[in-house]
């Protein structure tokens, strides 16, 4: 296991200077771009197609390759310079976004063109996320991974919410191809701040001299192997489905169930987005005062709570303060979560081992989603929140040998 020099509950601002300012920058630009394309592309396929499950599988596609070479992504994240993997892969995707702008512009972009450019992009992510994971540990002090991780998911949250997806409507006024333009202008310039990172030598143990194969079975039995790790990600994925259940049929709710209409749903979204930006800034001054065990413990009880009482209260008032304190609550844990992988994770082998993580976690969305239209279909649309409220406290229980055993 990596060695840890300080004690687990202190913690420290990480300094803008040095690497983390570019890191926190480029992260947060090409979060913004992301963000456009987020909300436009679904915009784009409606009007390609009539089809609702050709539109669904623009979606599915930003999630199979996580399945495909999600593993393999972390494999080579820990062969290759970080940095320079970050930024290839950067100039690589602004590219792809710069000719898929062109393509729109000309009027020659189709459902088919959105699906290859879905997959190809998340295809590359894979590489980029895992790299971004081993890299920032180098770039900050141990003790300052907590706060780190925090300031960048607030970063990204943030221009998410309240810059990227309301802008679209007014980039797509000025031209249907002006939100992928501006998305690949976004991963060109992040290319360029992780390109002016301070390059560091590895040292040779932490190089894989094994072939990809071994090197993805390490990473899957590092994960395993670790119990705080291990229990965590069993943790993450029992919750995660129900999210997936809860984000597949939310606006079914809030505008069906409750009745919020558009106004409301639009509203909803903005204290959770509000509460997640919260969270991500207190995420390192929490985890630091009470450890990351009750951190961990409390983050999953307090999402369990809120998303029963958002799915018993028909009030948009207590909707939206629940979402308020779920997006809260979750920024917490993940942030959390992120700083217990990156220092437990063997030296050198991070990029594997977050691999692994992200794989299983990631791969049980769509079947929550799956089992969330099953239930708002048969049973109501609020019971995937319930579920999901079911499956949060399940995985808290499943949390449960990770946090005796001692997480730092």
């Amino acid at each position: 296991m990596r060695s840890e020099t300080t004690h687990p509950r202190q913690t420290a601002a990480p300094a803008w200077r040095g690497g983390f300012g570019r890191l926190w920058s480029a992260a947060v630009v090409s979060r913004f771009g992301d963000a456009l394309r987020g909300a436009a592309l679904p915009l784009l396929a409606v009007e390609l197609t009539d089809s609702a499950l050709l539109v669904a599988l623009v979606t599915a596609c930003g999630f199979l390759p996580w399945l495909l070479f999600g593993l393999i992504g972390g494999a080579l994240a820990d062969r290759v310079d970080q940095r320079r993997a970050m930024w290839i892969t950067d100039v690589l995707r602004g590219l792809l976004m710069a000719a898929f702008a062109l393509a729109v512009w000309q009027d020659r972009a189709g459902i088919a063109l959105l699906l290859v450019l879905a997959f190809a992009l998340t295809a590359l992510q894979t590489v980029f996320d895992n790299a971004a994971t081993a890299l920032l540990p180098v770039v900050v002090p141990t003790a300052a991974l907590g706060t780190a991780n925090g300031r960048l998911l607030a970063g990204q949250e943030a221009v998410h919410r309240f810059a990227g997806t309301p802008l679209v409507p007014v980039l797509v006024g000025a031209g249907a191809a002006v939100p992928y333009a501006v998305d690949a202008a976004s991963y060109l310039l992040a290319a360029a701040l992780v390109a002016g990172l301070p390059h560091r030598r590895r040292p040779a143990a932490e190089r894989p001299r094994t072939p990809l194969r071994r090197d993805v079975a390490d990473g899957l039995r590092g994960l395993w192997a670790d119990p705080v790790l291990r229990g965590v990600c069993a943790a993450t994925v029992v919750a995660n489905t129900g999210f997936g259940a809860l984000v597949a049929t939310l606006v079914l709710h809030l505008t069906g169930w409750l009745g919020a209409g558009t106004t409301g749903y639009a509203l909803a979204l903005t204290a959770y987005g509000i509460g997640s930006v919260t969270g991500g800034v207190a995420a390192g001054r929490v985890s630091a005062a009470l450890g990351a065990p009750r951190t961990l413990v409390w983050a999953g009880l307090a999402q369990a709570a809120c998303l029963t009482a958002f799915g018993t209260v028909r009030s948009l008032p207590a909707a939206g303060a629940a979402l308020a304190v779920l997006g809260f609550a979750g920024m917490l844990w993940t942030a959390t979560e992120i700083t217990v992988l990156q220092r437990r994770s063997p030296a050198g082998a991070i990029g594997r081992t977050s691999a692994a993580f992200r794989t299983l976690s990631i791969s049980v969305v769509p079947l929550g989603a799956v089992l969330g239209g099953v239930l708002a279909g048969s049973l109501g649309e609020n019971t995937p929140a319930l579920a999901a409220a079911v499956l949060t406290g399940l995985g808290v229980v499943a949390l449960g040998p990770a946090a005796r055993s001692g997480i730092n």
